[in-house]
């Protein structure tokens, strides 16, 4: 389907909208799958259930071509196998590491710095890109605004000063590792492929790059154990949650946002994502959000407004 500039434009922040929103209640799914699965676990079974999906919702195979200038096939599936790395691999794996040793709102908070960082790597390995924005002082006096916003959230204890090194750094580290998915999303939309099949492209490498690692970290093979597990309507209620609306859609939902609108533009909408945790957190989780945190959370959107 063709659509105007204003056509695509509402439809890149109807995308972003359903993004923030499903994004922002992962944390508590996951939070509340760690009770009964490890990390790798859930990471696994969730792209997985996502992979299926996405044939289920477009079940024609994904045809790439190198005509019009276009890199070759083999360039082509590096771009997906990069994308799928760094977006699940990397990033998914590391901010379930994260969830276990600090609170959701925590690892949210510091997650929401990643637009920060994507601006600097595509300025870095996308210098001829429109995309590319310079590094002015107002982004850099919000990049240290942010900053200092996530050393008050590293603080959340209510009558203490409690900090979670541990899982806040494994969260800064994967708001790192989003700017290197920013930049092969930008190539892998320059393809102009259908969004679901190149979605599902990109979780077919993420899988096989996961195999290793679940292999590492071990899967549950007691028969009893998996079949009190996976029998619990409230665990698969979360797990497609997880992969068909938090994955499957959401992935593509993204994508296509930054094509419509810009990767730098779209990352910078992050911000609203822990609004949305913190907000979940508190209801189903019961986690207290301390005057620390709430002014780690103003200095952390105001960073990125300013960066903006």
């Amino acid at each position: 389907m063709q659509y105007r500039t204003s056509q695509r434009t509402i439809v890149g922040y109807l995308c972003l909208a359903f993004s923030i929103i499903s994004w922002g209640c992962t944390f508590i799914s996951t939070k509340i799958l760690l009770q009964a699965f490890n990390p790798i676990e859930i990471l696994f079974i969730r792209f997985f259930a996502a992979y299926l999906g996405l044939w289920l919702l477009a079940p024609r195979p994904l045809k790439l071509d190198t005509l019009d200038g276009k890199p070759s096939r083999i360039r082509q599936e590096l771009y997906f196998a990069g994308a799928g790395f760094f977006a699940v691999t990397l990033y998914q794996f590391l901010e379930n590491i994260a969830l276990t040793y600090s609170q959701a709102s925590n690892v949210s908070l510091i997650a929401s710095t990643a637009p920060v960082f994507t601006a600097i790597a595509i300025k870095l390995c996308l210098k001829n890109s429109p995309q590319a924005k310079p590094l002015t002082l107002r982004f850099i006096l919000g990049f240290l605004c942010a900053m200092a916003g996530i050393a008050l959230i590293s603080f959340s204890g209510a009558t203490e000063l409690h900090l979670n090194p541990i899982g806040d750094f494994l969260a800064f580290v994967g708001a790192v590792v989003w700017a290197g998915y920013s930049v092969l999303i930008v190539k892998v939309n320059d393809l102009n492929l259908p969004a679901l099949e190149s979605t599902r492209r990109m979780f077919f490498y993420a899988l096989i790059t996961l195999v290793p690692a679940a292999l590492i970290s071990g899967i549950e093979t007691d028969i009893a154990v998996n079949v009190q597990r996976f029998s619990n309507p409230v665990y698969i209620g979360h797990f497609l949650f997880l992969g068909i609306g938090a994955s499957a859609l959401t992935y593509s939902a993204w994508a296509l946002a930054g094509k419509y609108l810009g990767i730098v533009k779209t990352s910078l909408f992050i911000y609203v994502i822990p609004v949305i945790t913190v907000i979940a957190a508190a209801v189903f989780l019961n986690e207290r959000f301390t005057l620390m945190s709430a002014l780690g959370t103003l200095l952390t959107i105001l960073g990125l407004f300013v960066s903006g």
